[in-house]
């Protein structure tokens, strides 16, 4: 039995923009999807998925993922899910050049599925490393981020871009510009994220933007401005000490003003929402030195910096806030965790091999 978890991530600046070839810089957070794998002695797969919500659902479902399980859930957003779970059984095994490996899988996630915090993209990075190395593969992190990026090009219909996988895979804020993706050197930043407990629609909202831009030529200006933004930004970042203990208020204050614009911008281009645009006024008027919505929109979560806790308190009395929490930078991306089992048998171990040494000294 093998476990992996990877980390979800925030977008500080670029989302939608990055699909036409602008940059965009996600940062990973401490909020984890974990993937446990075990090798079966043949070719089927089975799948658990514990509390697997779906746009306000609730989905437990057991069997192939060739199967639909029998649930009342919209059929695509099923589908939707077990789709990013079979592209990564498929890119395990094409990896470890074991196209019959069966597995039995077991998904657990405190990432909010759907909201932009990249779900998906950590159940997709947690399951190829865990897989690859039930099967005796251990692959390096950016070669499951590309791999990842290929489940998640398959599902979302060539859509997809490498920013969420590679930032899941490769913890710590990223900065992905089409197929150039590398690492930032960022101090820690105080995230605060707010929660409508609702989901956007994806390939909708992706696909609103891209008739705007091709019908008006500002919307494809404002794609392009929200690149600028991005770029910025980045240069903030990399003039910052990525060593100090807290990120200095200048460096917060400036990045929070480049947030506010970009939050702008994407409400411009039609993907945000009352409730969003609600949690990001609250933020911004407790104090937090920036606001926008991260992912998709539509629904979802905010991300704001505030070091304090006026905002997430703020945020928690906002009408259509269903959840507020603070969720650190994670500087660590993809990881295998300690089976709790294998955790305990080595704490007796140990215990008895101290008990051991205790006796024959004396």
């Amino acid at each position: 039995m093998t476990v992996s978890s990877a980390p979800g991530k925030v977008y500080l600046f670029g989302e939608h923009a990055v699909v036409y070839g602008e940059p965009a810089v996600p940062c990973a957070v401490e909020r984890r999807a974990t993937v446990t794998v075990s090798a079966r002695d043949d070719d089927h797969v089975r799948v658990r998925a514990e509390d697997l919500s779906l746009n306000g659902f609730t989905v437990e479902y057991r069997g192939s993922t060739g199967d639909r399980p029998d649930v009342d859930v919209p059929a695509p957003l099923v589908e939707a899910a077990m789709g990013y779970i079979d592209a990564a059984v498929d890119q395990a095994r094409d990896a470890a050049d074991a196209p019959d490996a069966g597995f039995d899988i077991t998904v657990e996630s405190d990432i909010p599925l759907g909201a932009g915090l990249g779900s998906s993209a950590a159940v997709v990075v947690a399951g190829i490393d865990a897989a690859t190395r039930e099967l005796g593969v251990e692959l390096a992190p950016r070669e499951i981020a590309e791999h990842a990026y290929q489940a998640e090009h398959e599902v979302q219909d060539g859509q997809a871009s490498r920013a969420d996988t590679f930032c899941s895979a490769m913890g710590g804020a990223v900065r992905v510009e089409g197929d150039d993706c590398r690492t930032i050197d960022a101090p820690p930043l105080p995230f605060v994220i707010g929660f409508d407990g609702g989901a956007g629609d994806t390939g909708a909202l992706v696909s609103g933007v891209r008739a705007l831009r091709e019908e008006y030529d500002f919307a494809a200006d404002t794609v392009s401005t929200v690149g600028d933004i991005v770029r910025r930004g980045e240069e903030l970042l990399a003039e910052a000490d990525p060593d100090a203990d807290d990120a200095p208020e200048e460096l917060l204050s400036e990045l929070g003003r480049f947030m506010n614009f970009n939050h702008g911008l994407l409400e411009a281009l039609g993907v945000s929402s009352r409730s969003l645009d609600s949690m990001v006024w609250a933020a911004r008027e407790a104090g937090a030195y920036g606001a926008k919505l991260t992912g998709a929109g539509g629904g979802g979560c905010i991300v704001s910096l505030d070091p304090t806790p006026e905002t997430q308190t703020a945020l928690r009395f906002t009408p259509g806030c269903e959840d507020a929490f603070r969720a650190e930078l994670a500087t660590e991306g993809v990881r295998v965790e300690v089976p709790p089992e294998a955790d305990a048998e080595g704490e007796a171990e140990r215990a008895g091999d101290g008990e051991h040494t205790g006796a024959d000294s004396a």
